[in-house]
């Protein structure tokens, strides 16, 4: 437990308006939501800070343990991060999905420990740190740890999502070498799934990339990312729409890493550097998406401006 941090509910949050629009968006197949959602920031946004009172007090445990039902009662869909850096077992989906209504969409991200190539030198990988990995695009391992284990919500699961750090040069060098390894991956997937590719590397975004994709019906991610093109110049490439749905993931701002937008951005409270081009981009997906009858997923990271829901309600809702 803990107390509650003392700040006001902020005055200009409109939950009710936000929600009526991204219900509205939704019905036309354009589904908006968030990186994660167990963020003590959005209190007095997106949450109710009594709903989480244990004895007179803020009850952290409670409110990560219960908070998503609450997230769905605004947001149609949410991004679960959590899965890149494990495989879940049988009880935590289980206890996942019984934890939000049914009518919640969710996106997650397949393990790391398929999209690594090589365990970084980072003390969480322990003695496996700078080997290479031998589960690297495992399909077998994909589909019986992963994949079977969420079959039973497959109804609920908008979009897969492989994200692929960036790869130094010593492991590919052109994008064809790595299109050589991920295509019979790709055609290994069962088809009851819809997945999406994000790369790190902007030298990948080439047109093997994309045919190799658009062969498998897989999406390229839109990425707002620290070393990847800027969203509006994504999204402005003739070949870059590979499949009959879209997956945005606005997350940095170019050029700024990940450890200092948590720095400059946590308890993630209030937007307090907008980044007016990333909402332009993601206006221009909405449209598209719209004109086209086209799924499009679209999920906001607190650390792009400091605070996702604000985002969201500023790309979406006008004078907000």
């Amino acid at each position: 437990m803990g107390t509650l941090p003392l700040f006001d509910e902020p005055s200009s949050f409109d939950r009710e308006r936000l929600k009526n629009k991204l219900a509205e968006l939704a019905r036309h197949h354009v589904f908006i939501g968030t990186s994660s959602w167990k963020y003590e920031g959005w209190l007095g946004q997106i949450y109710t800070r009594d709903r989480y009172f244990t004895h007179g007090r803020f009850s952290q445990w409670r409110f990560e343990d219960e908070c998503l039902a609450e997230y769905a009662e605004t947001f149609p869909i949410v991004c679960g991060d959590f899965s890149f850096y494990q495989f879940p077992a049988e009880g935590y989906w289980k206890k996942l999905f019984g934890s939000a209504p049914r009518g919640l969409k969710y996106a997650f991200k397949a393990p790391e420990e398929i999209t690594l190539k090589a365990f970084p030198t980072h003390p969480r990988y322990g003695e496996r740190a700078g080997e290479d990995n031998s589960s690297f695009l495992d399909a077998t391992m994909f589909q019986a740890m992963f994949l079977d284990l969420l079959r039973p919500w497959r109804d609920q699961i908008a979009i897969l999502i492989f994200e692929f750090g960036t790869f130094p040069k010593f492991c590919y060098r052109a994008a064809s070498e790595f299109i050589t390894e991920l295509e019979p991956f790709l055609a290994s997937l069962p088809g009851d799934f819809r997945y999406a590719i994000e790369i790190r590397n902007e030298e990948f975004m080439a047109p093997e990339y994309f045919a190799c994709l658009r062969n498998h019906g897989v999406a390229h991610v839109f990425n707002a990312w620290t070393r990847m093109p800027a969203l509006q110049e994504q999204i402005a490439m003739p070949e870059v729409y590979t499949a009959d749905f879209t997956v945005v993931r606005a997350l940095l701002r170019r050029g700024r890493a990940y450890e200092q937008a948590v720095a400059k951005f946590s308890p993630y409270q209030n937007v307090t550097d907008a980044y007016p081009e990333v909402r332009d981009a993601m206006r221009a997906v909405i449209s598209r998406a719209r004109d086209r009858n086209e799924p499009s997923y679209i999920f906001v990271n607190n650390r792009l401006e400091g605070n996702a829901p604000q985002t969201i309600e500023g790309t979406i809702l006008p004078d907000s």
